[in-house]
């Protein structure tokens, strides 16, 4: 699917959510609160606050969406390994569902391996990249309402390029979910 910057705003465009403000290392001048949201999400990533945020998606997502939960499926957007895609996601997207009632699409998407990429930083200059390489069940996104879920966003690429895979297996991706939003500058 070539992707087009069309194509991955009409995704920005979409409802997104998310938890906590996210203020990366080489921020120093964070207050206490901002630290404690940047060890949540390292602790996400790590795979020990998997029922905490299972707990904080299941309660926005029962307030959003009520009893339609149960017509959505629930897929996140795979980490960058195998191993880290499992510690991360397994758990939590089992939690999610039996928390709203949604549809777990965590066992129809697979990480299967590496490839190195060449990606544009924020400063605009280029570096190469490891990215995962991964395989859908493609028919069965097929006709299905999917929220993305993504540890952070910061520029929103890599939510809008897995939600327009998934569209283009016939799937309407309705919005992300993000823990964190990847943030700057801290406001006093």
């Amino acid at each position: 699917m070539k992707q087009t910057d069309e194509t991955i705003q009409r995704q920005l465009d979409k409802p997104q959510t998310w938890f906590v403000k996210y203020f990366p290392v080489r921020i120093r001048n964070t207050g206490e609160k901002e630290q404690k949201a940047r060890q949540l999400v390292w602790d996400f990533k790590d795979g020990v606050a998997s029922e905490r945020v299972a707990e904080m998606t299941a309660t926005r997502m029962m307030q959003e969406y009520g009893s339609q939960c149960s017509d959505i499926v629930f897929a996140p957007v795979p980490a960058s390994s195998a191993e880290k895609n499992e510690l991360r996601y397994k758990m939590f997207c089992q939690r999610v569902c039996e928390l709203t009632g949604a549809v777990n699409g965590y066992d129809h998407v697979r990480v299967v391996g590496e490839r190195l990429s060449v990606h544009e930083n924020r400063k605009n200059e280029k570096e190469v990249r490891k990215v995962n390489i991964i395989d859908f069940d493609a028919a069965w996104f097929q006709g299905k309402q999917v929220l993305c879920f993504d540890d952070i966003i910061t520029r929103g690429h890599s939510y809008a390029l897995y939600a327009n895979q998934l569209e283009s297996f016939g799937a309407n991706v309705i919005g992300g979910y993000f823990l964190a939003r990847t943030h700057y500058k801290v406001k006093t």
